[in-house]
């Protein structure tokens, strides 16, 4: 392992802006060591409504605000404001916090960073939720020492996701052939000439949808873990990439799905190119665009 490679376990293993617990962090103690027992943790404090079904639960407009939080200590403030058990003990579907898969992601990676654990959120496209379509979804990379490698944990698959999407895998090890991250569809789209429509959710998909995902999966990397509908760059709209923007992402590409061998590579590209750093102002598309100011210890300013 060089240098740079070691320094990213490091650096995966501490808490960014969005994964610090803060005053929670001695809550978190008490949860299970092993990583089945922390997802089945995770599972029992968050619920997606776009399968609210699964659950007995009918849409709540007035608890959609509870997505846009984006620090895992807003997501527990939440949490605990609903229901004040321990962070172990599960929640009825009813009381538990509104989010998506990468709320899910987010909250199972700032567990394990508090232990010292390295983890990541990815960002890419599922194969199981629609037939022959790659659906936009996070998953959590935790470093596995016995194998010397990362391996894809979906914190948010639970019993009955899993039988309502015929799961034949171990969430906790996902195959890197269903979940590709944001590189590797672009990839697909770009060298393999896959049908950039086959990519993305509901009626939003394309190429532009995958190059969005490259540029959050980027930010990922560099613990800047945005939302799914946050824009900025060159992702802040659809417009058709020219020859130049295409070069600069298939080199993202390229770094995002490289070893840890070029750790302080990325980080660099994330933090020094106009149409892939943080800006202190985003656009959220989830608000019809409304301007988010972010923390200043998110932007690459």
């Amino acid at each position: 392992m060089n240098a740079s490679a070691a320094e990213a376990l490091e650096y995966y293993a501490t808490p960014g802006p969005f994964t610090d617990l803060g005053a929670h962090e001695a809550l978190a103690r008490d949860l299970p060591e092993d990583l089945g027992g922390l997802c089945r943790v995770v599972q029992g404090l968050v619920v997606h409504p776009f399968l609210g079904q699964l659950y007995g639960l009918a849409p709540n407009p007035r608890r959609q605000g509870e997505l846009e939080l984006r620090s895992v200590k807003e997501m527990l403030d939440r949490v605990l404001a609903l229901d004040a058990k321990p962070l172990s003990a599960p929640r009825a579907p009813g009381d538990r916090l509104l989010g998506t898969c990468r709320h899910f992601s987010v909250l199972l990676c700032a567990l394990l960073r508090a232990r010292g654990v390295p983890a990541r959120p990815r960002c890419g496209f599922a194969t199981w939720f629609e037939p022959s379509r790659f659906t936009d979804h996070w998953v959590c990379e935790v470093w596995d020492q016995a194998r010397f490698a990362w391996r894809q944990v979906d914190a948010q698959l639970d019993a009955p996701q899993r039988e309502a999407c015929g799961i034949d895998f171990d969430p906790l090890d996902v195959p890197r052939d269903r979940f590709l991250l944001a590189g590797q569809a672009w990839q697909r789209c770009r060298i393999e000439h896959a049908n950039p429509k086959d990519f993305g959710i509901l009626e939003l998909r394309g190429l532009w949808f995958v190059r969005g995902n490259v540029v959050r999966d980027l930010a990922a990397l560099a613990k800047r873990e945005l939302l799914p509908w946050d824009g900025w760059g060159i992702m802040a709209d659809e417009h058709e990439s020219d020859a130049s923007e295409l070069e600069l992402l298939d080199r993202t590409a390229a770094l995002s799905l490289a070893s840890d061998a070029t750790h302080r590579e990325r980080l660099a590209l994330q933090a020094s190119e106009p149409g892939l750093r943080v800006p202190r102002a985003i656009i959220n598309f989830n608000l019809n665009g409304a301007k988010i100011e972010l923390p200043p210890a998110v932007a690459n300013e």
